[in-house]
């Protein structure tokens, strides 16, 4: 089967390198353009696919828009029997959609109808919903609407960081890829329809979603730490100075809300109802360290306050 590969994150990379172990014609892959990096912007990084892709020898092609005339026609010139997308970055429109013979499918770290949308990971954690997966379907032009060709489950343990659960749901995207387009190749698969009645959404991630409220249940507020992990981080104020929060845990226990109640070998702050302990944070302008080294740096005190 030849295909065209459309990604750019990390959590494409194993898609794209099973596809290759597993014996597909990979025809092209298509990411995004380099970009500048850096506080100077004066040098470009490339995407993790690009870079996997050239470690693989494949053929890299990088438009600004995938509506480009001489990069469509490219496309038609590998005629493609499928192309594969995994956090490409951009909409595709009809024509690119229907060039592949059999169009163009989709990893998605959701179990679809749950969850359409450019963060699933993050609000999956979020929400504390304990089943997710991944599902392979087939692009339309809606938002992650197309039918299903196949799905994995996962169960999330407690605990678990956006980044650790992104990790794994790659790895269970590439298996099913696999397994959805070996099976599809042989006519053994049927394109199931989604029941747009029971969709649910994961909007992109936005400052105000980062910022936590301590007013709100201990619970929720370390679920808001593990799920803005690795980034964008879950923020707070201490002493007038932004501070970001990792790998949180409820506790039982009581004070006002946002009060440091413990601060030596560990970090513990009230919420609304319970305490958060926090292992790791992040003060702006410094690297992430571990909560006790913050605390032993005289970063904060029983007593004091997070807003």
């Amino acid at each position: 089967m030849d295909v065209v590969f459309f990604g750019s994150p990390d959590f494409a990379v194993p898609s794209l390198r099973a596809l290759v172990g597993e014996g597909f014609n990979v025809r092209a892959v298509v990411t995004q353009p380099d970009r500048p990096t850096g506080r100077s912007r004066s040098t470009t990084a490339a995407t993790p696919v690009k870079s996997a892709a050239t470690a693989e020898g494949l053929d890299v092609l990088q438009p600004e828009k995938p509506t480009d005339a001489a990069f469509l026609q490219r496309l038609r010139d590998l005629a493609p029997d499928v192309g594969v997308v995994v956090g490409y970055g951009h909409i595709l429109r009809t024509e690119l959609l229907t060039l592949p013979r059999r169009g163009m499918v989709n990893v998605h770290p959701s179990l679809l109808p749950a969850l359409r949308g450019a963060a699933p990971i993050e609000w999956t954690i979020l929400q504390g919903i304990e089943n997710t997966g991944v599902t392979i379907m087939q692009l339309d032009e809606g938002m992650d609407s197309g039918p299903i060709l196949h799905q994995l489950p996962h169960r999330v343990a407690p605990g678990t960081t956006a980044g650790e659960l992104g990790e794994h749901l790659a790895e269970m995207g590439a298996q099913a890829l696999i397994e959805a387009l070996a099976l599809w190749e042989q006519d053994g698969l049927k394109l199931v329809p989604q029941n747009a009645a029971h969709a649910t959404y994961a909007p992109k991630l936005t400052r105000e979603v980062a910022h936590i409220d301590w007013t709100k249940p201990a619970e929720v507020v370390a679920r808001q730490t593990l799920a803005l992990d690795p980034k964008p981080g879950a923020w707070t104020t201490h002493e007038g100075r932004e501070v970001k929060l990792f790998v949180g845990s409820a506790l039982p226990g009581s004070g006002p809300p946002g009060e440091v109640t413990e601060a030596a070998a560990r970090l513990v702050i009230a919420a609304g109802e319970g305490l958060v302990e926090i292992v790791e944070v992040q003060p702006a302008g410094k690297e992430r360290m571990a909560a006790g080294d913050w605390v032993r740096g005289r970063g904060t005190a029983v007593g004091r306050r997070f807003t």
